[in-house]
């Protein structure tokens, strides 16, 4: 189970304890907003696409949208979101759990400028249930990401 990969990669860092399983779904935005009773622009969405033939996370803000020139303009591509069905296969977490923590070998994470605003954000953790609080350095120190990008609209002030 995704989860337990997740957990077990947080391991390493002595943070497995720090994941957090709830009763309820998690699985969206508003969902894990609500179970973690935290606005939901603090939920730290992931994001697949497919660029280049590989899997590319995008790790941003709950409020925000991919803004698709943007993307274009950065990874010269068109944003091609993958399938839920390629989800599991080439990330390594199912479609409501996705997360830039132990993922597949090759998958590049990417962070949006759009959570820069935060102090704490909460990204899931492998399963539709789950979720971990961390420090903006936290996310950049365990995500493994590549660079902060600007792909994103609709949550300016």
């Amino acid at each position: 189970m995704s989860i337990e990969k997740v957990k077990k990669y947080f391991s390493q860092y002595g943070m497995e304890s720090r994941v957090q399983e709830f009763n309820v779904s998690s699985a969206t935005v508003e969902l894990a907003a609500a179970a973690l009773k935290c606005e939901p622009c603090r939920i730290a969405k992931t994001l697949s696409f497919m660029v280049d033939g590989h899997a590319v996370l995008v790790v941003m803000a709950g409020d925000a949208k991919i803004d698709n020139s943007k993307f274009k303009a950065y990874f010269k591509t068109k944003a091609k979101m993958l399938a839920p069905d390629e989800v599991e296969v080439l990330v390594g977490h199912k479609v409501g759990g996705v997360c830039p923590f132990g993922v597949n070998q090759g998958v590049e994470v990417y962070l949006d400028e759009s959570l820069k605003r935060f102090e704490t954000v909460f990204p899931a953790c492998g399963s539709g249930n789950s979720a971990i609080e961390l420090t903006i350095e936290e996310l950049e120190e365990y995500s493994g990401y590549t660079s902060w990008l600007d792909v994103s609209k609709g949550w300016e002030g």
